[in-house]
């Protein structure tokens, strides 16, 4: 069942142009109002976060649900973020297809944020690892005791770099946005981005230029589907 649009008077393929374009590109929300104006669509930026607010999740949670089963070996990983002047800390796991599986943002890079993000890993208890690859930060070692001691652990500086490359999204944005405004802003905003973003992000290297414009099309019908706009066409 797609979304519900009631209320809004746009109709959905704008809408859903407009979540797509801020998730997908480093534009702030005047310069998609500026793009959509140049297409004959006159809407305020206001609008468009609105409709970013409302849509970016779901549309987030709808693409994940469509994805196959994560595979059984999931690496984690932390970065520094610093939202208005203060560094906070950014959790992320990700299987062995880069797909990401979930963040948390923490103000503290302890065991009991350790603790915290293992369990939001876990909820629901649908899937579970085999083996989780961590860098050699002491919080996941007592973390991966407490939550999940028989799931293997392998920690190794040299083992993460999918997960630690899954972070180059995120900071390509975080320029472009200049500054995060809270922990909770940054928590929905990077939920959704990390959701929307890698779906049109395949490995582009290792398809031929017909392949990727295959896989492209494949997923943009997908898009199609979550969003509703298949229903209206």
């Amino acid at each position: 069942m797609p979304p519900s649009y009631r209320g809004f008077r746009y109709p959905v393929e704008v809408i859903a142009h407009a979540v797509w374009l801020y998730h997908r590109f480093p534009l702030s929300f005047r310069e998609v109002e500026e793009l959509l104006l140049e297409r004959g669509i006159t809407v305020t930026y206001e609008t468009i976060r609105q409709w970013c607010a409302k849509f970016g999740q779901e549309y987030a949670n709808r693409l994940r649900r469509r994805r196959p089963r994560p595979g059984d070996k999931w690496y984690l990983d932390e970065v520094f973020i610093k939202i208005n002047g203060k560094l906070h800390y950014l959790w992320r796991a990700v299987d062995a297809d880069s797909n990401v599986l979930d963040i948390l943002v923490t103000n503290k890079r302890d065991t009991g944020a350790a603790v915290r993000f293992f369990r939001r890993l876990l909820k629901g208890g649908e899937y579970a690892p085999r083996v989780i690859v961590t860098d050699k930060l002491r919080s996941y070692g007592a973390a991966h005791r407490t939550v999940m001691p028989s799931v293997e652990h392998r920690s190794s500086k040299y083992l993460n770099n999918r997960a630690e490359n899954s972070h180059q999204p995120t900071r390509q944005r975080e320029r472009a946005m200049k500054r995060f405004t809270s922990p909770g802003h940054t928590q929905r905003f990077l939920s959704a981005f990390s959701g929307i973003s890698p779906h049109f992000r395949p490995r582009r290297h290792k398809l031929t230029a017909t392949e990727y414009r295959q896989e492209m099309h494949h997923r943009f019908t997908t898009w199609k589907q979550v969003t509703g706009c298949t229903a209206t066409a």
